[in-house]
């Protein structure tokens, strides 16, 4: 199987994220010839320091990584289309390259992969085809929380090697220490990933009057200019750690994609952001605090509540409300401390929720191998 990736990087890291861990895994686990095509090489590099971003062609981890230049030559790729081509993210495939498609003798599969939601319509477009004037069979694919969509993605051995490191306390400080952490004996360790955000500082207002201890752990990004307002300095940078009350802030240098699996891992409650450190946080089975994109006219908040209505369901009626009232806090830009108090009253709930979800998360098909099925589905139905 040869298979063409087409990545975008529109927002930040989560596009580049998403579609890296897919390819890694669609070669490792399923045995394809993976190429990603990525126009920002820059941001790949970022979370995968192997990478050249100078490179236009190079193998990293088993993955072919192609740039995708502005002005496509007609010539590229030499060696023709891929038998599945997959445009993250609503991406738009250049123009040569769907000719090339179209002039293969095999027949091609074509697969818009959307965004991650578990709002009800993804079931019922979950592989609805596409027509397309020049012959090319195009499909909508959804990956999604429940057994009608396309699945999530997750390698096969993730959960047995996230019990096993969280399980092994010498393991956690060890992968701390090696990001300049040293654990504060009874405190709450607390990751955050997320957008610029208004209710940022009654959320930290909260955290330092709080009677337990907290260690807050913050890797490079768009909060961090937040956070130095809130803690009244003109700069901070990796490795900086500020203490105010019962709150210590420190500032990780951005990691890449393993290491913030680990992150995840070794925190008792992540705040993530988009979509790739969204899932992750799940896959962590700690509880977790989403900040959804924005888009136009609210969309997002359809989203976060249908997420929000499946996560919830199992738990009390309290331990529910507490948690659909701190994401809305936090979406909205609302003072966060009556939500986050009264999360720590159904805290030993929540936690063994976390848990729960992700098992049964994981007793679905993954995204690769649901694509690798469809695409052998597809080729019965072709042939």
């Amino acid at each position: 199987m040869k298979w063409d990736i087409f990545c975008s990087v529109v927002d930040n890291y989560g596009d580049i994220g998403v579609t890296w861990r897919l390819a890694r895994q669609l070669a490792s686990e399923q045995g394809a010839a993976v190429r990603l095509w990525v126009d920002d090489l820059a941001a790949f590099a970022a979370i995968c320091p192997q990478a050249d971003p100078a490179a236009e062609q190079q193998a990293v981890l088993g993955v072919e990584v192609r740039h995708w230049p502005r002005e496509w030559q007609a010539a590229q790729p030499s060696d023709g289309a891929g038998d599945v081509v997959i445009e993250a993210f609503a991406c738009e495939l250049p123009a040569a390259y769907v000719e090339a498609m179209a002039a293969r003798a095999q027949k091609v599969l074509w697969l818009n992969l959307e965004y991650l939601s578990a709002e009800d319509w993804v079931e019922g477009c979950h592989g609805l085809p596409s027509l397309q004037s020049n012959g090319l069979q195009k499909f909508f694919f959804f990956p999604g929380f429940t057994a009608g969509s396309g699945g999530l993605l997750r390698e096969v051995d993730l959960l047995a090697r996230r019990e096993a490191f969280q399980a092994d306390d010498a393991a956690v400080r060890q992968f701390l220490q090696t990001l300049g952490v040293t654990p504060v004996a009874g405190a709450r360790r607390i990751s955050l990933f997320a957008y610029e955000n208004a209710a940022l500082a009654s959320w930290l207002e909260a955290l330092a009057a709080d009677a337990q201890p907290t260690q807050l752990l913050v890797p490079e990004g768009r909060i961090v200019a937040e956070l130095q307002r809130w803690l009244g300095v003109t700069a901070i940078k990796a490795g900086d750690c500020v203490q105010r009350g019962q709150l210590q802030v420190q500032v990780l240098p951005f990691m890449r994609q393993e290491q913030y699996d680990l992150l995840l891992w070794s925190c008792d409650f992540n705040a993530v952001r988009g979509e790739d450190s969204f899932l992750r946080a799940q896959w962590a089975g700690q509880p977790l605090l989403w900040h959804i994109y924005q888009q136009e006219e609210g969309a997002h908040w359809d989203k976060l509540d249908a997420f929000l209505d499946l996560y919830i369901d199992g738990l009390s009626a309290e331990a529910g409300a507490s948690l659909r009232a701190l994401w809305h806090a936090w979406n909205d830009g609302a003072d966060m401390a009556p939500s986050w108090a009264a999360v720590q009253q159904v805290w030993p709930e929540l936690a063994e929720h976390s848990q729960r979800w992700a098992l049964e998360r994981a007793s679905q098909a993954d995204l690769a191998t649901a694509l690798v099925q469809f695409y052998r589905n597809w080729l019965s139905y072709a042939a």
